[in-house]
């Protein structure tokens, strides 16, 4: 078995599973997509079954970039595809569904003004959007969706929000970690091991699930990073969001008391967190269930157990940062300290991009912003005024 400071990532596809794709029919053997599509034609062919064609040829690519997608998006973008055609019928009043090949301004305009009597979310939308973005790239046909304004869209019903509006912390809500912790002890030790984890390492809640205490966790030696960014003896290894591999180092005794919790739990050297009885779904689904028992839901205290995320991410900030971040009230940072911050937080979080921070932390200030302009452009680039 491979550890995973020798696991090579794949370039192509850093979220695929070796052995997880479906080979192509035989029937299909030797034909390009083109020639397998010109066998189902238009009229004559049951619409789904054409879809289902080109979601088996098509649905492991990525939208935009040269790479596949994770299983689960391609489960997610599959499903929608299908309920997508048949809710032309269902919802938009379209007496007979089109061949996806057919599909056109008409019924992309019908569906839109659905998803606004069902006051979908911006987010949704825009998976949506992307969803069908990707059809039509598979359809030869980059230009089919247009931008959500003209569907008659407002700003606010398909723009996302890139920065944290409020502090999704369990502490901005009154929530205390350390009594929610020994409840959730009481119920499940397992569960309350997944709870420090998040709280200590920034973990998501299916990665605190997955972690493995004694297989993830090694020796800074082994990580294979640059001798100038060690910060601590021990690191943990992360595989989160689209394959990406992180590494958290283990510098407080909160996190290092957290995975040694962890360790005391474990049933074997490579076992995970979660009760190896069970699936990763019902793993998942018995973490939830544990914290809405004690009333950690968004209705009930105005979290989730991604809060322990943001509130790790956040006290990292203000820790390096010397402010408190802009959802809790933090200004006049200076520029270089918050970029600074902001990077590492989004590398604590396993995000590629720095801006990602913004998610967690808000948006930088004016003057933060400034300072960044003109770091990038020079001292010449913007003198003063």
């Amino acid at each position: 078995m491979t550890t995973p400071s020798t696991r090579q990532a794949d370039p192509v596809s850093p979220g695929r599973i070796p052995g997880m794709d479906r080979p192509r029919p035989h029937a299909w053997a030797g034909k390009s997509p083109q020639e397998i599509l010109d066998r189902l034609r238009p009229g004559h062919a049951d619409p789904l079954r054409v879809l289902d064609t080109l979601i088996e040829l098509f649905n492991t690519r990525h939208t935009a970039r040269e790479k596949t997608v994770s299983h689960k998006t391609r489960a997610e973008r599959a499903r929608f595809l299908r309920r997508f055609f048949l809710d032309l019928q269902r919802k938009a009043g379209f007496h007979t569904m089109p061949d996806p090949r057919n599909l056109g301004q008409k019924h992309l305009h019908a569906m839109v003004q659905v998803w606004q009597r069902e006051r979908l979310a911006p987010a949704t939308i825009q998976t949506y959007l992307s969803f069908l973005r990707g059809l039509a790239s598979w359809l030869g046909k980059p230009g089919l969706v247009r931008p959500p304004a003209r569907y008659g869209l407002s700003l606010e019903e398909y723009e996302r929000h890139e920065h944290a509006l409020r502090d999704k912390s369990w502490g901005a809500h009154g929530v205390d970690v350390e009594t929610v912790f020994a409840q959730v002890a009481q119920f499940d030790a397992r569960i309350a091991a997944s709870i420090r984890l998040m709280d200590a390492l920034a973990l998501r809640r299916k990665e605190s699930v997955m972690f493995r205490p004694f297989e993830h966790v090694m020796p800074f030696e082994q990580t294979g990073l640059p001798l100038e960014s060690r910060k601590a003896d021990e690191y943990v290894w992360i595989k989160g969001k689209g394959g990406r591999v992180r590494w958290v180092p283990l510098e407080t005794d909160g996190q290092r008391s957290a995975v040694a919790l962890a360790r005391s739990l474990a049933t074997s050297r490579d076992a995970h967190m979660g009760d190896p009885a069970l699936k990763l779904k019902r793993n998942l689904r018995r973490l939830d269930y544990a914290l809405e028992k004690f009333g950690i839901t968004k209705r009930q205290a105005g979290v989730t157990a991604h809060g322990l995320r943001h509130g790790n991410l956040n006290n990292l900030y203000e820790s390096l940062s010397g402010a408190p971040s802009p959802v809790r009230g933090g200004s006049g940072v200076d520029a270089n300290a918050d970029r600074a911050a902001r990077l590492a937080v989004s590398e604590r979080a396993g995000h590629a991009r720095q801006r990602a921070a913004g998610a967690y932390l808000g948006p930088a200030s004016p003057r933060q912003s400034a300072g960044r302009r003109q770091s990038a452009d020079g001292p010449e680039a913007n003198p003063p005024a």
